[in-house]
């Protein structure tokens, strides 16, 4: 299986957040149990059944998932098995490309829109669609160089028509600026000869090596390239907020653990990681 391609990303949460977390998700997440016998007592790897749990996952979502995951493999004793891809695309590891060659998981997690669409193609259980988090689109350049203004709609436009050459996603991010974005700024023309759909690697990666003078993805997968700077998320009235969901898939093996873990994903315990990453938790508190 082929994985997403970065730099190595930097936990941004302290440990005592980590700990806190833990905590909290070992008293509420882990205790509602969802057919496991997971109350408090029982979530030890010397107590509980350890599983092995298949998850893929598109970038919007892995900086928290990133976090979180080592809490619950910390609490439970499960293990937890991750491959990576895009939301949307036909990249070779997109997720839409990883299911329809038959690659096995537990748990999908993507863009909502992705996810019903993956749900309508008997992928993922109908009906197992959990929100976790909801993401805008943002910009980075290199550190060093001019700090583009995209503060206000007609900003940035200019910016877009005045740099050279531009990085997006090809996940649910780039198609937005490409079929909707770029033709609503009436630029899509000019953006044929200098803007770059990113295939199987995260834009940030691609504008630190100097191959792009700006790059737009969700902020939650910009901000952990610290050698960057973040220039801030797009303006209001055009910005896109996506949920990043996570469903069952279809002819998951360790069912029950599958829903389990994804309880534990939504919890609002989890917020305050959740929200470190730049993203807006979908659970309430």
């Amino acid at each position: 299986m082929t994985a997403i391609r970065s730099t190595p990303l930097q936990s941004s949460v302290p440990s005592t957040l980590r700990r806190r977390t833990l905590g909290a998700l070992l008293g509420g997440a882990l205790s509602l149990g969802l057919g496991l016998g997971l109350a408090l007592g029982a979530a030890t790897p010397s107590t509980a059944a350890a599983d092995e749990i298949r998850v893929v996952t598109s970038g919007g979502f892995s900086a928290a998932y990133d976090q979180l995951i080592p809490l619950y493999e910390q609490a439970t004793g499960h293990k937890v098995v991750t491959s990576r891809g895009a939301s949307m695309g036909n990249a070779q590891d997109s997720i839409p490309s990883r299911l329809a060659r038959g690659e096995q998981f537990d748990i999908v997690i993507l863009a909502d829109g992705a996810l019903d669409n993956l749900a309508a193609q008997g992928k993922v259980e109908a009906g197992s669609r959990v929100d976790l988090a909801r993401s805008m689109i943002g910009m980075s350049v290199r550190k060093g160089t001019p700090k583009p203004d995209i503060s206000t709609v007609d900003a940035l436009k200019q910016t877009l028509l005045d740099a050279k050459t531009i990085a997006y996603s090809a996940s649910a991010s780039g198609t937005y600026l490409a079929n909707e974005l770029f033709p609503r700024l009436g630029v899509a023309e000019q953006m044929k000869g200098k803007a770059t759909r990113i295939l199987s690697e995260r834009v940030g990666a691609v504008v630190l090596r100097g191959d792009a003078d700006i790059g737009f993805q969700q902020v939650s997968e910009l901000l952990p390239f610290k050698e960057l700077e973040f220039v801030g998320p797009l303006p209001d009235e055009v910005q896109q907020r996506v949920f990043f969901s996570a469903g069952v898939a279809t002819g998951a093996k360790n069912l029950d653990t599958a829903r389990h873990l994804i309880r534990f994903l939504a919890a609002p315990a989890a917020a305050p990681i959740v929200r470190s990453t730049g993203m807006e938790p979908a659970a309430k508190p």
